[in-house]
């Protein structure tokens, strides 16, 4: 059996959306496939304090922030925040915007307070009320913080929630020679979600840097991921697998869909392609 490379997706794939605890079936469908001598990696958009809870369990690498920080065992083989003039810039024209933003840093995340704010307001409109228990949610489960304890740590990724498309196009203009916006559309409550990434890093180059690093040729790498952000790291990898929950625009780029993260997606992804055996 050739030794593969596994790049994991977090949120939607190996948890549900915000959860920080995998189902057994995963975490043992990982570390058989890790007895097996194949590497296991988690690729992720969250930044690596985000991890933190995640890191209990057994995995070889990580790659966070969406490629702009990966570490091989314990080793950093690439580390990549804004500059200080690309952060001040992008946080400028977002406030300019009401483009409500969170960033993430290697420390923590610090969000916008103005978007619980808003929240508030309109609680009386449509599902806000529901938006706003969710969100708070969301911060406890993965320690987000206010923006007012953000004391200008280098930031890796700002991740946005716009009330309109309109609002988002010139941050768009403004910071298109630098970054990507990763739109993954409108959620159920009519916000815009995205997120702004440094052009030198993504997923898929990501994939690229640990499979040198290991001496693992890109065809002998496998990717199992759910959602728009996870395309670069899909086109990359040898072998690209999207999760039944995930994107139906991701699902025509892969090689093959797996059940849910809920149905035991990954055990059943690992089985069927030979990672582990029954």
């Amino acid at each position: 059996m050739e030794r593969k490379v596994i790049f994991l997706d977090i949120d939607g794939t190996l948890t549900e959306p915000g959860s920080n605890e995998p189902p057994e079936s995963a975490l043992r469908a990982i570390e058989n496939a890790r007895k097996l001598g194949h590497y296991v990696y988690l690729c992720t958009g969250r930044n690596y304090a985000m991890l933190s809870p995640l890191l209990k369990y057994e995995f070889d690498g990580i790659v966070a922030s969406a490629g702009g920080y990966i570490k091989c065992g314990e080793e950093v083989i690439y580390d990549c925040p804004m500059t200080e003039e690309q952060k001040n810039t992008a946080m400028e024209v977002l406030k300019k915007n009401g483009v409500f933003h969170t960033v993430e840093c290697m420390d923590g995340s610090y969000t916008d307070e103005g978007f619980k704010d808003f929240l508030r307001e309109h609680a009386s409109e449509g599902s806000n009320s529901e938006l706003l228990r969710w969100r708070e949610q969301i911060e406890k489960s993965l320690n987000i913080l206010p923006m007012e304890a953000y004391h200008n740590q280098p930031v890796y990724k700002i991740v946005i929630m716009s009330p309109t498309a309109e609002q988002i196009e010139e941050p768009r203009e403004v910071l298109k020679k630098d970054f990507q916006f990763c739109i993954q559309g409108r959620d159920k409550h009519g916000f815009v979600n995205g997120e702004i990434i440094n052009r030198l890093f993504d997923k898929g180059r990501a994939v690229e840097r640990v499979c040198s690093h290991l001496n693992i040729p890109i065809y002998d790498s496998v990717g199992i991921g759910d959602s728009m952000n996870d395309k670069e790291m899909l086109q990359t990898v040898g072998l690209s697998i999207c999760m039944s929950n995930g994107s139906e625009e991701l699902k025509p780029l892969v090689d093959d869909i797996c059940p849910s993260v809920q149905e035991g997606g990954i055990r059943y992804a690992f089985l069927k392609h030979h990672l582990i055996r029954n």
